[in-house]
């Protein structure tokens, strides 16, 4: 949907610059906004799921992980120290945490939560870190006490074996959870997709869309880089996208995102082979292939240049 400004409405000849700027801001804002994931494109995978007890002993620091977190307390009270903001987490209440957001706890008496582990599996699209801007705390009633419950007790071997987080959150533990995910019955994983989608659905309905530009012409391309991030993309294909020539695409989309659009494609390759070294084992000439590089040599340095390391250096450390 695209809000257009009719003369009848908007007399354009008898505003000010400034208003006329105004105005068509709040017109892509909207239509930005009416942007949605499709809910078939939502790749949610569940790795762990469980209720835990704590007496003062929920007090991890640094933690980081490639996937979700979400909590539901259920009784007693913690600190959650974000590099934003210290959060209080409370009874009654659901905290979620981003992948790679690095954290700490703190705990100093008797706690209890539910906790889900989940992340969000290879696709196209955005994201939801990406597409939303996610409330850390929702309000959650009975309702999502009782989900919890159930989904504890269909999946009784999904618990964490031991609370702290270096004894999970490894490669070789992740990759079992994942495998485990994998061999479920069909009627298991749509129990649990649901079940997740129903708890999502509290943080969505109270999250803003990220509005990463005005220019509804730059939106459109970003949501092609995304849809096409397995292809190979053409500068020439997203000048086409945005209506412009070539050379003005790129002095556009720089002026816009502060980078160029080659810098931005090869950073979400490597995001996505970031993502598939740390829950798949295909080799680094597999993963390559599937985000359209051929050149097997050519994707080691790509990599290399934007995350500081190499493929195989990355998985190794995942490894430890």
């Amino acid at each position: 949907m695209i809000l257009e400004i009719k003369s009848q409405f908007c007399p354009i000849k008898k505003m000010g610059k400034s208003e006329i700027i105004r105005i068509f801001a709040v017109g892509c804002a909207i239509n930005i906004a009416m942007i949605q994931i499709p809910i078939e494109s939502m790749n949610l995978m569940m790795l762990n799921v469980g209720f835990a007890m704590h007496h003062a002993d929920w007090n991890w620091q640094k933690v980081s992980s490639p996937f979700i977190r979400i909590f539901f307390v259920v009784e007693g009270e913690a600190l959650l120290h974000l590099p934003e903001e210290d959060m209080r987490l409370k009874p009654g209440h659901m905290y979620i945490i981003p992948a790679y957001t690095i954290h700490s706890y703190e705990c100093h008496g008797l706690f209890k939560l539910y906790y889900l582990h989940m992340y969000e599996g290879f696709k196209n699209e955005m994201n939801l870190q990406e597409t939303y801007e996610l409330p850390t705390e929702v309000s959650a009633g009975n309702d999502v006490e009782q989900l919890f419950e159930y989904i504890c007790s269909q999946q009784p071997d999904a618990r964490l074996p031991e609370p702290d987080p270096e004894s999970y959150d490894t490669f070789s533990q992740t990759s079992d959870y994942v495998e485990r995910y994998q061999n479920m019955t069909l009627w298991e994983k749509m129990e649990l997709r649901g079940a997740m989608l129903m708890i999502m659905s509290h943080f969505i309905r109270e999250a803003k869309p990220r509005i990463w530009t005005f220019d509804e012409r730059m939106n459109q391309v970003l949501k092609h880089i995304h849809e096409h991030i397995t292809d190979v993309i053409a500068i020439e294909d997203l000048a086409s996208v945005a209506c412009v020539t070539k050379t003005y695409f790129i002095r556009l989309f720089k002026q816009e995102f502060g980078i160029s659009p080659v810098q931005y494609i090869n950073r979400k390759k490597v995001e996505r082979a970031q993502l598939l070294l740390f829950t798949t084992d295909k080799s680094v000439k597999e993963i390559a292939y599937m985000l359209g590089i051929s050149d097997h040599s050519y994707f080691i340095r790509l990599f290399r240049k934007v995350a500081g390391t190499t493929p195989q250096d990355y998985r190794r450390q995942l490894r430890v």
